[in-house]
């Protein structure tokens, strides 16, 4: 605008404009914002809050905030401490990167730490932030800030990289041997349990604690497994990355701010150092990643890997340790609920089906992968699901699909760098994408994830031999043999031409992670399926009509009618008939399946190739057995293992 001439008129011949106070162009009516800086502007968006800190109105009376606040900082300290040192680091919550209005508060918070007496370092100087149990939109803020290969995807998941190691390393995982587990755990031929000593294992924590202390900051989850409240684990994890802590959030189970409050020493503790590699000078290591389990101490070193699902199975391991001791059955099966309450698990190795066939939009989802069988009915150990990725599409996994939204962690996959969308196909980091989640995102989630005792048990197989029948009663012997030998074929890579199924074993459906011998857990499980009158059964989702390259795969609408016919009850009333070697008692009719495939020597052109196929996979039956017939149950009494295998091939 021009200057004026003292006219009212403008030096550029224009009529020069007023605005008085209430005039058209200026209104007051809106208090301006009380804030001098952008930095106390920001101050007021966010609105203080704490995890813990009582929600409005209720009655339970809570411990005062700094006091709270306190417990929590001793707690996370002892956590931390060192075994060289006498007291844990000087820890302080909150974020290092935001300015400390007031640093004499972080002194007052902290003022119960002795200085150490032994071994002063620089690190006695510092502080080390801990960042507690933070909420998703938190831990996003974190991860795309300072961790490398974090992105947001176009459904809102957070897209993140588990660095070189994309899967669990098995053979760098060591078990303590002790007077504790000498006696109890599974040792020797077949056993996923590696031995190592208690000086090994202080040593790797002792490596994982000093590196979580040198950073400037921390993320600690205090959580729980197991929905039983009775039966609940309190867990801890600390971690460096802002990635495990979100995981861990949406896989263990999420406390309520009451919960949070009383939630006092954890039962068990993850030191997540995944970043730093173990000293593969030390005594027991192979390589520089080393996942350390320590039933006496509770405690749990990861070292030289950043691949989340460590966590996630060393703390299935540790319930497959703790829960028996309760009499209580852990599971690595997939557990749904009809709407009458009757309840199946689902046993199965990777590629039978277990995850498609234990989702049904006419059931509830208990739980896609931990349970434990109590004398009050199944739950989920878990607070979420962990899902393959690869080649997910809409059509065929909808519930999956559309659970990958904002909190969910999406591991290793790729996307386009433009749009952020997702291409489930793409292998170029790992053929082994993973979804990490609430199990509140599949929509018939039953909350709480519990349910009474089951009515069948389903054992799945994906027989790429051909020569199982697509579904089998199994007697109770027989449910606990095919239980300890988790059986499944997969099918071979075909460069040189198709080469012939290969035979896969692994006792109970989880041969990774269980503690004691199988046949402990299949005694368990048969004594509580008598109790309950559940029903065994053996599901071929495999190959029918000839071996894989020659037959076809049982049609997946085959299969989902045989479970809907186990779930009505239905299949219990037909008419069964006897195999030959395997003895196992087929049906002569299930309504929606052609009634030529239920018997498969019906389905082979050529009945001597048939036979000489089952004789080879009961063959491969009996030699993976002989790992297990030595092994008494309990003291003196051999009957139930010669039962076991009297219920296996007979030829």
């Amino acid at each position: 605008m021009g200057e004026e001439n003292g006219n009212g008129i403008a030096t550029n011949g224009l009529p020069s404009i007023h605005t008085q106070k209430n005039g058209i162009c200026h209104d007051d009516s809106v208090p301006t914002v009380k804030a001098n800086t952008i930095d106390e502007l920001h101050s007021l968006q966010k609105k203080k809050s704490a995890p813990g800190t009582p929600i409005s109105g209720t009655q339970t009376p809570f411990t005062s905030d700094p006091e709270r606040q306190q417990q929590q900082l001793q707690s996370i300290s002892a956590s931390l401490a060192s075994l060289t040192r006498e007291t844990g680091p000087k820890v302080v919550k909150g974020d290092p990167a935001k300015k400390l209005e007031n640093p004499k508060t972080i002194h007052q918070v902290s003022h119960h730490h002795i200085a150490p007496t032994i071994a002063v370092s620089d690190s006695a100087l510092k502080f080390t932030h801990v960042l507690y149990n933070l909420s998703p939109a938190e831990l996003y803020e974190q991860a795309i800030r300072y961790e490398k290969g974090s992105f947001v995807t176009s459904t809102g998941a957070l897209a993140t990289l588990s660095g070189a190691k994309t899967g669990r390393s098995p053979r760098d995982k060591r078990v303590v041997r002790d007077a504790v587990t000498e006696d109890d755990l599974w040792w020797g031929k077949g056993s996923p349990n590696i031995e190592m000593d208690e000086q090994t294992f202080l040593v790797n924590r002792e490596r994982a604690v000093d590196y979580l202390n040198s950073l400037d900051k921390v993320f600690v989850n205090d959580q729980f497994l197991n929905w039983d409240p009775e039966n609940r684990i309190k867990v801890r994890i600390v971690a460096a990355r802002a990635y495990h802590s979100l995981f861990m959030h949406n896989m263990c189970i999420r406390p309520t701010p009451e919960e949070l409050e009383n939630f006092g020493t954890p039962d068990f503790t993850i030191y997540n150092a995944g970043q730093f590699p173990c000293n593969r000078f030390t005594h027991y290591m192979t390589s520089s990643t080393s996942v350390d389990l320590n039933l006496a101490r509770r405690e749990m070193v990861i070292l030289g890997t950043q691949y989340a699902g460590e966590m996630k199975k060393g703390l299935f391991g540790v319930m497959h340790y703790l829960m028996p001791k309760r009499k209580i059955l852990s599971l690595h099966s997939g557990c749904n609920m009809g709407k009458d309450g009757d309840v199946a698990l689902f046993f199965g190795l990777s590629g039978t089906g277990k995850t498609t066939l234990s989702t049904d939009h006419n059931r509830y989802l208990i739980g896609d992968d931990e349970h434990c069988w109590s004398d009050k009915g199944v739950s989920n150990i878990e607070g979420g699901c962990y899902a393959k990725c690869i080649d997910l599409s809409r059509e065929k996994e909808p519930d999956i699909w559309n659970a990958i939204r904002f909190g969910t962690v999406l591991e290793n996959v790729v996307f386009d760098e433009h749009t952020r969308e997702v291409d489930y196909s793409d292998k170029s980091v790992t053929e082994n994408t993973r979804a990490a989640y609430p199990i509140e995102y599949i929509p018939n989630a039953k909350l709480p994830c519990v349910g009474p005792h089951p009515t069948n048990v389903i054992l799945l197989a994906c027989d790429a031999f051909g020569v199982l029948p697509p579904v089998s009663k199994l007697n109770l012997a027989q449910t606990m043999y095919h239980f300890i030998s988790g059986y499944t074929a997969l099918v071979a890579g075909t460069e040189d031409g198709i080469k012939e199924p290969q035979a896969t074993f692994s006792a109970c459906f989880g041969a990774a992670f269980i503690m004691l011998h199988p046949t402990k857990y299949a005694a368990m499980l048969a004594e509580k399926m008598e109790q309950h009158g559940a029903t065994g059964w053996l599901v071929n989702t495999g190959w029918s009509g000839g071996s894989y390259g020659s037959g076809s795969r049982i049609k997946l609408q085959y299969t989902r009618k045989i479970i809907d016919a186990i779930h009505s009850g239905s299949l219990l009333k037909a008419e069964f008939q006897k195999t030959p070697i395997f003895g196992l008692e087929i049906p002569t009719e299930v309504e929606g399946v052609p009634s030529e495939i239920l018997d498969p020597v019906n389905t082979w052109s050529d009945k001597d190739a048939y036979q000489e196929t089952l004789l080879k996979l009961a063959g491969l039956f009996k030699n993976n057995f002989e790992t297990f017939t030595n092994y008494k149950i309990g003291k003196g009494d051999n009957n139930l293992t010669e039962e076991i295998l009297a219920a296996g091939p007979n030829f």
